[in-house]
């Protein structure tokens, strides 16, 4: 339980799910917290969750569409912290429309959030923890980070190339003393679905039968503490639905046959 005491972790998506979970779970093991998301309220409401002392914790607002301003969110952080022991990259989106109907600038705004803001808060971090010799970076990534699916054609390439450039950040920075953990939810019992955007840019606005009965955000946030305790360098979390990643692997043609017949919700 002293693994994470007065360690610096900042947690974007923290205003729901798992992010929410891993701020509650963090502040029990007595880590100082930076907290953002778009929605200053929910952070507020986050934050009297943890019960943490104004000292330990931070609010952090902003919105991952537009990350350009991310070394000073960083030196905001430094300046009241003195270090970053332990970014994640939690926050972001998913998305329910076919590609032949989703405009390009859907494509480019999924990819914006799920992807080059994961890019900008990591490189934002990583002078800090080269300077420290130490640091930890983890990245939410998703099963669909490890094959693509219906109604996910955007949101699914963000998901894939997460892997390719931080597996390659991994071989590059782990002489710093930097580790990098990426985790593969399958289906998390959150508002994923209904947060989801369409090809309108609306949300989807309904819960997908699938995660109503998935495994709880409190759950999968224990598991990726877990996996940064253990130093994992990725692992699935959920239901059976993480097997496909196996039978993908290992029995392809099995794979291309079961995939087809799952429901997009």
């Amino acid at each position: 339980m002293n693994t994470f005491k007065d360690k610096v972790i900042w947690i974007t998506g923290a205003s729901s799910g798992i992010g929410e979970s891993l701020a509650i779970e963090f502040a029990k093991r007595g880590a100082r917290l930076i907290l953002s998301a778009r929605r200053e309220e929910e952070l507020i409401r986050v934050l009297n969750l943890t019960k943490l002392p104004s000292l330990d914790i931070m609010l952090l607002p902003f919105d991952l569409n537009d990350t350009s301003k991310a070394s000073g969110l960083a030196a905001q952080v430094i300046n009241k912290f003195g270090r970053i022991d332990l970014l994640i990259n939690n926050g972001g989106f998913s998305q329910r429309s076919e590609a032949i109907e989703t405009p390009i600038e859907i494509d480019r705004l999924l990819m914006e959030v799920n992807y080059f803001s994961y890019i900008n808060l990591s490189k934002a971090v990583l002078p800090y923890m080269k300077r420290q010799k130490n640091g930890h970076i983890v990245i939410v990534s998703s099963i669909a980070g490890k094959f693509g699916f219906y109604l996910r054609s955007s949101y699914s390439a963000a998901k894939h190339a997460l892997h390719g450039f931080f597996e390659t950040l991994r071989l590059e920075t782990e002489s710093l003393g930097i580790k990098i953990l990426i985790v593969c939810p399958g289906k998390i019992k959150t508002k994923v679905s209904i947060n989801a955007i369409t090809e309108s840019g609306n949300s989807h606005n309904k819960m997908d039968k699938s995660h109503e009965i998935a495994m709880t955000a409190e759950e999968c946030a224990k598991q990726i503490i877990n996996g940064i305790i253990k130093n994992k360098e990725e692992i699935y979390i959920g239901g059976k639905e993480i097997l496909m990643v196996k039978i993908k692997r290992l029995l392809p043609k099995l794979f291309s046959k079961l995939i087809r017949k799952q429901s997009p919700y």
